[in-house]
C-alpha cells in the first residue's frame, strides 16, 4: 500500500512537470569555483526576437545556450550569475554585448535566466571565473 501512494505522488509530480528530479546541469561549474564578484546589479533576458541571428561576437545566437551579453567584458569570458532572490546560479560565457536597457548589467539568454530563476529582471552578483 505504501509503495501504491509513493508510486501516486512520484507520477503526480512527474505530471505536472515538477523539476525536482531533474539535475542542476545549468550550473556548470563546481560550486567552489565561485570567482571574484565584479559586478552587483539588475540582470534580464532576451532571446525571442534575436534566436538565429548573429551576436557581436560573430556567432549565431541560440536563445537554448548558456550565454550573455554584457558591455565590457572579453567574448569568451566565463561568468558565474548569482540570483540573488532565489540564491540559484548559473555559469555563462559572455557572446555579446549589452544591455541597452538603463540600469541593467547583463542580458541572459533564455536558458539562463530559466536556470536561476528569472522571469523579468532580477538583482544578480556576476562573478568572472
Amino acid at each position: 500500500m505504501d509503495q501504491r501512494k509513493v508510486s501516486l505522488v512520484l507520477a503526480s509530480l512527474f505530471i505536472s512537470g515538477s523539476t525536482i528530479f531533474l539535475p542542476q546541469a545549468a550550473s556548470a561549474e563546481p560550486a567552489g569555483s565561485t570567482g571574484k564578484v565584479i559586478q552587483s546589479g539588475r540582470a534580464s533576458w532576451y532571446g525571442p526576437g534575436f534566436h538565429g541571428r548573429r551576436t557581436a561576437s560573430g556567432e549565431t545566437f541560440n536563445t537554448n545556450d548558456l550565454t550573455a551579453a554584457h558591455r565590457t567584458l572579453p567574448f569568451g569570458t566565463k561568468v558565474r550569475v548569482v540570483n540573488k532572490r532565489t540564491g540559484r546560479s548559473v555559469v555563462v560565457r559572455i557572446n555579446d554585448r549589452g544591455p541597452y536597457a538603463h540600469g541593467r548589467v547583463i542580458d541572459l539568454s533564455k536558458a539562463s535566466a530559466q536556470a536561476i530563476g528569472l522571469s523579468g529582471v532580477a538583482s544578480v552578483d556576476v562573478a568572472q571565473l
